[in-house]
Protein backbone atom coordinates (compact mmCIF):
# COMPACT_ATOMS: atom_id res chain seq x y z
CA UNK A 1 0.00 0.00 0.00
CA UNK A 2 2.76 2.32 0.47
CA UNK A 3 4.27 1.97 -3.08
CA UNK A 4 0.60 3.25 -4.13
CA UNK A 5 0.17 6.34 -1.47
CA UNK A 6 4.15 8.20 -1.64
CA UNK A 7 5.42 11.14 -3.71
CA UNK A 8 8.68 10.77 -4.86
CA UNK A 9 11.31 8.10 -6.28
CA UNK A 10 14.00 7.04 -4.31
CA UNK A 11 16.99 6.79 -6.05
CA UNK A 12 20.41 5.73 -4.22
CA UNK A 13 22.40 8.93 -5.53
CA UNK A 14 20.13 10.81 -3.56
CA UNK A 15 19.04 11.54 0.42
CA UNK A 16 15.36 13.06 -0.84
CA UNK A 17 12.27 11.50 -2.69
CA UNK A 18 13.09 12.83 -6.44
CA UNK A 19 11.14 13.22 -9.69
CA UNK A 20 11.83 12.57 -13.45
CA UNK A 21 12.21 16.85 -14.37
CA UNK A 22 12.13 15.19 -17.90
CA UNK A 23 8.52 13.70 -17.60
CA UNK A 24 7.09 16.36 -15.99
CA UNK A 25 7.89 18.71 -18.75
CA UNK A 26 6.61 16.25 -21.22
CA UNK A 27 3.52 16.19 -18.86
CA UNK A 28 3.27 19.77 -18.97
CA UNK A 29 3.28 19.85 -22.44
CA UNK A 30 0.58 17.62 -22.87
CA UNK A 31 -1.74 19.42 -20.41
CA UNK A 32 -0.59 22.64 -22.23
CA UNK A 33 -1.35 21.58 -25.70
CA UNK A 34 -4.89 20.24 -24.42
CA UNK A 35 -5.35 23.60 -22.30
CA UNK A 36 -5.08 25.58 -25.11
CA UNK A 37 -7.20 23.63 -27.80
CA UNK A 38 -9.63 24.21 -25.11
CA UNK A 39 -9.15 27.83 -24.26
CA UNK A 40 -9.12 28.82 -27.87
CA UNK A 41 -12.46 26.73 -28.32
CA UNK A 42 -13.93 28.69 -26.20
CA UNK A 43 -12.79 32.15 -27.01
CA UNK A 44 -13.01 32.04 -30.56
CA UNK A 45 -16.43 29.81 -30.50
CA UNK A 46 -18.18 30.84 -27.39
CA UNK A 47 -18.53 26.84 -26.82
CA UNK A 48 -17.04 26.15 -23.07
CA UNK A 49 -18.03 22.23 -23.04
CA UNK A 50 -14.29 21.32 -23.76
CA UNK A 51 -13.08 23.61 -21.10
CA UNK A 52 -15.31 21.71 -18.84
CA UNK A 53 -14.10 18.32 -19.75
CA UNK A 54 -10.55 19.61 -19.54
CA UNK A 55 -11.22 20.96 -16.48
CA UNK A 56 -12.91 17.95 -15.07
CA UNK A 57 -9.64 16.30 -16.29
CA UNK A 58 -6.79 18.60 -14.63
CA UNK A 59 -8.63 18.28 -11.38
CA UNK A 60 -8.13 14.78 -11.42
CA UNK A 61 -4.77 14.55 -12.40
CA UNK A 62 -3.96 16.56 -10.07
CA UNK A 63 -5.87 15.18 -7.12
CA UNK A 64 -3.82 12.17 -8.22
CA UNK A 65 -0.38 14.04 -8.26
CA UNK A 66 -0.67 15.45 -4.89
CA UNK A 67 -2.86 13.19 -2.68
CA UNK A 68 -2.14 9.78 -4.02
CA UNK A 69 1.20 9.29 -5.95
CA UNK A 70 2.30 11.16 -9.41
CA UNK A 71 2.98 7.58 -10.87
CA UNK A 72 -0.82 7.13 -11.62
CA UNK A 73 -1.29 10.53 -12.79
CA UNK A 74 -2.47 10.37 -16.55
CA UNK A 75 -0.92 13.08 -17.62
CA UNK A 76 2.58 12.03 -15.88
CA UNK A 77 1.99 8.30 -17.82
CA UNK A 78 1.50 9.92 -21.02
CA UNK A 79 5.15 11.94 -20.06
CA UNK A 80 6.62 9.08 -19.27
CA UNK A 81 6.02 7.45 -22.10
CA UNK A 82 6.91 10.12 -24.35
CA UNK A 83 10.69 10.43 -22.41
CA UNK A 84 11.06 6.78 -21.97
CA UNK A 85 14.02 6.66 -24.41
CA UNK A 86 15.79 9.83 -22.49
CA UNK A 87 18.22 10.19 -19.89
CA UNK A 88 16.14 10.97 -16.45
CA UNK A 89 16.89 14.46 -15.27
CA UNK A 90 16.46 14.48 -11.29
CA UNK A 91 14.86 16.78 -9.15
CA UNK A 92 13.68 17.80 -5.67
CA UNK A 93 10.08 16.29 -4.84
CA UNK A 94 9.38 18.29 -2.41
CA UNK A 95 9.13 21.66 -4.60
CA UNK A 96 7.27 19.78 -6.90
CA UNK A 97 4.19 18.58 -4.62
CA UNK A 98 4.05 22.37 -3.56
CA UNK A 99 3.95 23.45 -6.90
CA UNK A 100 1.02 20.92 -8.17
CA UNK A 101 -0.72 21.88 -5.24
CA UNK A 102 -1.11 25.04 -6.10
CA UNK A 103 -2.35 23.81 -9.54
CA UNK A 104 -5.08 21.94 -7.51
CA UNK A 105 -6.12 24.83 -5.80
CA UNK A 106 -6.97 26.38 -9.23
CA UNK A 107 -8.58 23.59 -10.74
CA UNK A 108 -10.60 22.73 -7.28
CA UNK A 109 -12.69 26.29 -7.73
CA UNK A 110 -12.53 25.98 -11.50
CA UNK A 111 -14.72 22.82 -11.38
CA UNK A 112 -16.95 24.23 -8.84
CA UNK A 113 -17.81 27.25 -11.00
CA UNK A 114 -17.26 26.20 -14.60
CA UNK A 115 -18.32 22.66 -14.43
CA UNK A 116 -20.84 22.62 -11.58
CA UNK A 117 -22.29 25.95 -11.46
CA UNK A 118 -21.78 27.18 -15.58
CA UNK A 119 -20.12 30.17 -14.90
CA UNK A 120 -18.64 31.99 -18.05
CA UNK A 121 -17.01 34.78 -19.02
CA UNK A 122 -13.91 37.15 -17.92
CA UNK A 123 -13.01 34.88 -14.82
CA UNK A 124 -13.19 31.55 -16.74
CA UNK A 125 -10.91 32.65 -19.13
CA UNK A 126 -8.51 34.43 -16.58
CA UNK A 127 -7.94 30.89 -14.74
CA UNK A 128 -7.35 29.63 -17.80
CA UNK A 129 -4.70 32.18 -19.01
CA UNK A 130 -2.70 31.16 -15.54
CA UNK A 131 -3.16 27.87 -15.90
CA UNK A 132 -1.35 28.13 -19.41
CA UNK A 133 1.24 30.29 -18.60
CA UNK A 134 2.08 28.24 -15.86
CA UNK A 135 2.32 25.08 -17.74
CA UNK A 136 3.71 26.86 -20.75
CA UNK A 137 6.81 28.27 -18.78
CA UNK A 138 7.18 24.85 -17.42
CA UNK A 139 7.27 22.80 -20.70
CA UNK A 140 9.10 25.07 -22.68
CA UNK A 141 11.93 27.21 -19.89
CA UNK A 142 11.77 24.33 -17.83
CA UNK A 143 10.75 27.27 -15.03
CA UNK A 144 8.57 25.89 -12.03
CA UNK A 145 6.95 29.01 -11.23
CA UNK A 146 5.58 27.36 -8.05
CA UNK A 147 8.50 26.07 -7.34
CA UNK A 148 10.11 29.72 -6.59
CA UNK A 149 6.90 30.06 -4.33
CA UNK A 150 7.83 27.47 -2.33
CA UNK A 151 11.19 29.27 -2.03
CA UNK A 152 9.69 32.14 -0.66
CA UNK A 153 7.81 30.10 1.88
CA UNK A 154 9.67 27.84 3.06
CA UNK A 155 13.16 28.24 5.32
CA UNK A 156 14.83 25.28 3.89
CA UNK A 157 15.33 26.09 -0.09
CA UNK A 158 14.44 23.67 -2.74
CA UNK A 159 17.33 21.41 -3.48
CA UNK A 160 17.88 19.74 -6.69
CA UNK A 161 16.45 22.18 -8.74
CA UNK A 162 16.26 21.81 -12.91
CA UNK A 163 19.35 23.33 -14.79
CA UNK A 164 20.68 23.97 -11.30
CA UNK A 165 19.01 26.95 -10.95
CA UNK A 166 18.59 26.77 -6.96
CA UNK A 167 23.11 26.69 -6.64
CA UNK A 168 24.32 30.38 -7.12
CA UNK A 169 26.94 29.93 -9.78
CA UNK A 170 27.81 31.96 -12.77
CA UNK A 171 27.22 31.49 -15.94
CA UNK A 172 28.93 29.36 -18.31
CA UNK A 173 30.47 31.17 -21.72
CA UNK A 174 27.60 29.22 -23.96
CA UNK A 175 24.60 31.07 -21.55
CA UNK A 176 25.92 34.36 -21.48
CA UNK A 177 23.70 36.90 -24.23
CA UNK A 178 26.11 39.81 -26.28
CA UNK A 179 24.78 42.80 -27.21
CA UNK A 180 24.87 41.98 -30.86
CA UNK A 181 22.61 39.05 -30.01
CA UNK A 182 20.12 41.50 -28.14
CA UNK A 183 20.87 43.86 -31.23
CA UNK A 184 19.98 41.03 -33.78
CA UNK A 185 16.75 39.67 -31.86
CA UNK A 186 15.36 43.67 -31.56
CA UNK A 187 16.13 43.96 -35.12
CA UNK A 188 14.16 41.13 -35.76
CA UNK A 189 11.14 42.01 -34.20
CA UNK A 190 11.25 45.65 -35.52
CA UNK A 191 11.17 43.94 -38.97
CA UNK A 192 8.08 41.50 -38.04
CA UNK A 193 5.94 45.04 -36.75
CA UNK A 194 6.70 46.55 -40.13
CA UNK A 195 5.96 44.06 -41.71
CA UNK A 196 2.82 43.51 -40.20
CA UNK A 197 1.71 46.64 -41.54
CA UNK A 198 2.54 46.40 -44.84
CA UNK A 199 1.04 42.58 -45.70
CA UNK A 200 -2.32 43.09 -47.46
CA UNK A 201 -5.60 42.19 -45.69
CA UNK A 202 -6.98 38.56 -45.96
CA UNK A 203 -11.03 38.82 -47.20
CA UNK A 204 -13.44 39.52 -44.69
CA UNK A 205 -15.36 35.55 -44.03
CA UNK A 206 -16.40 36.93 -40.69
CA UNK A 207 -20.39 35.39 -40.24
CA UNK A 208 -22.66 37.96 -39.78
CA UNK A 209 -24.08 38.58 -35.90
CA UNK A 210 -27.84 38.16 -34.75
CA UNK A 211 -29.31 40.28 -32.47
CA UNK A 212 -30.15 38.82 -29.22
CA UNK A 213 -33.86 38.11 -28.60
CA UNK A 214 -35.94 40.32 -26.58
CA UNK A 215 -36.94 37.92 -23.28
CA UNK A 216 -32.82 37.45 -22.99
CA UNK A 217 -32.24 41.56 -22.95
CA UNK A 218 -31.27 41.86 -19.55
CA UNK A 219 -29.82 38.80 -19.24
CA UNK A 220 -27.40 39.78 -22.14
CA UNK A 221 -27.09 43.78 -21.22
CA UNK A 222 -22.79 44.01 -21.76
CA UNK A 223 -21.51 45.38 -18.71
CA UNK A 224 -19.53 48.46 -18.27
CA UNK A 225 -16.41 47.02 -18.23
CA UNK A 226 -16.67 44.64 -21.56
CA UNK A 227 -17.51 47.80 -23.16
CA UNK A 228 -14.79 49.81 -21.34
CA UNK A 229 -12.03 47.44 -23.01
CA UNK A 230 -13.41 47.30 -26.08
CA UNK A 231 -14.90 43.72 -25.45
CA UNK A 232 -18.62 43.65 -26.47
CA UNK A 233 -18.36 41.52 -29.17
CA UNK A 234 -16.67 38.57 -27.25
CA UNK A 235 -18.76 39.19 -23.80
CA UNK A 236 -22.13 38.23 -26.17
CA UNK A 237 -20.32 35.08 -27.90
CA UNK A 238 -18.87 33.98 -24.00
CA UNK A 239 -22.62 34.40 -23.21
CA UNK A 240 -24.05 32.70 -25.54
CA UNK A 241 -25.98 35.94 -26.31
CA UNK A 242 -25.41 36.35 -30.11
Amino acid sequence: MSAIFQFGESVSAYDMPVLNEREARAGAGILLLIALVAFMNAWLDGNFRLIQLVVVAFFIDFVIRVLINPRFAPSLILGRIAVRNQTPEYTGAAQKRFAWALGLMIAAPMLYFVVLQGVRGPFTLLACLVCLTLLFFEAAFGICLGCMIYNAFNRQAARLCPGGVCEVREKEPVQRIAPLQLGTLALFLAGMVALGQHLPEAANTKPQVTTASPENGGRCKVPDFAKAIGHEQKWKLHNNCL
